[in-house]
């Protein structure tokens, strides 16, 4: 279908998506950037943060990090390192604060850029998903 984007989006445990939409908006690294029907291709990394699936009235709200969106002519393909739909969640604030003081202890007592790599990336983490999560609830501002 030419009016339909043909949206693909894998995780390492599974599919959680694959059908037709109208549009997909992916948190890329150098910014979101939405996926339209006949989109040009591209090849971008994602990071942390929320990829929208919007379908007529409804929009589907799933948090992604890292990983790559392959847009081609036949659709989109979202590889994610991890993807957790937002619906199905449940993560409490709490447990991301503590996942955010834990992870930035390890990152002040990191001796090498490896570990401070690894301790950023779980801050980040932590911190998008903190926020989708709000913004779910209406509690955060985009």
């Amino acid at each position: 279908m030419a009016d339909r984007l043909h949206f693909s989006l894998v995780s390492p445990e599974r599919e959680l998506f694959n059908g037709d939409v109208d549009q997909v908006v992916v948190p890329g690294a150098e910014g979101e950037f939405g996926v339209l029907p006949g989109h040009a291709p591209v090849l971008s990394i994602i990071k942390p943060g929320v990829l929208r699936v919007i379908d007529g009235a409804n929009t589907r709200r799933i948090f992604v990090n890292g990983g790559f969106a392959d847009v081609t002519p036949d659709g989109l393909t979202v590889l994610a390192e991890e993807a957790l739909d937002l619906a199905d969640a449940d993560i409490s604030a709490a447990s991301l604060d503590q996942d955010i003081k834990d992870a930035s202890e390890d990152l002040r007592d990191a001796t090498n850029d490896a570990a401070r790599a690894i301790a950023s990336a779980k801050i980040a983490r932590a911190e998008a998903l903190k926020a989708a999560l709000g913004a779910r609830t209406g509690a955060a501002a985009h």
